[in-house]
């Protein structure tokens, strides 16, 4: 992704959000407590598929996580699959190799 995106951390809504050409996407988690967030889904519509901006929502949501001290749950298929892309475990912690 060539342009730098604002994303915003609604942490009443539990959700990180991002507005592009006037699209929403987001990325919704739950706090089950004892420093565990479930990140149960990542949207970002067609208009803005493709772009990156899932990947950075989903790197925000995990750099706020391993600051906090917060164990993840990727319930969330793509986060799933981000996490091992990447190499990370759920803390978003660079695993060992």
């Amino acid at each position: 992704m060539s342009e730098a995106l604002t994303i915003r951390h609604d942490l009443e809504g539990h959700q990180f959000e991002t507005i592009v050409d006037g699209h929403r996407a987001y990325l919704a988690y739950m706090d089950l407590g004892k420093r565990t967030l479930d990140i149960y889904r990542t949207f970002v519509p067609n208009e803005l598929r493709g772009r990156g901006i899932a990947a950075a929502l989903a790197q925000q949501a995990l750099d706020y996580a391993e600051r906090e001290g917060y164990t993840v749950i990727p319930s969330c298929s793509y986060v799933e699959r981000y996490l091992q892309r990447n190499g990370q475990d759920e803390s978003g912690t660079q695993m060992d190799e």
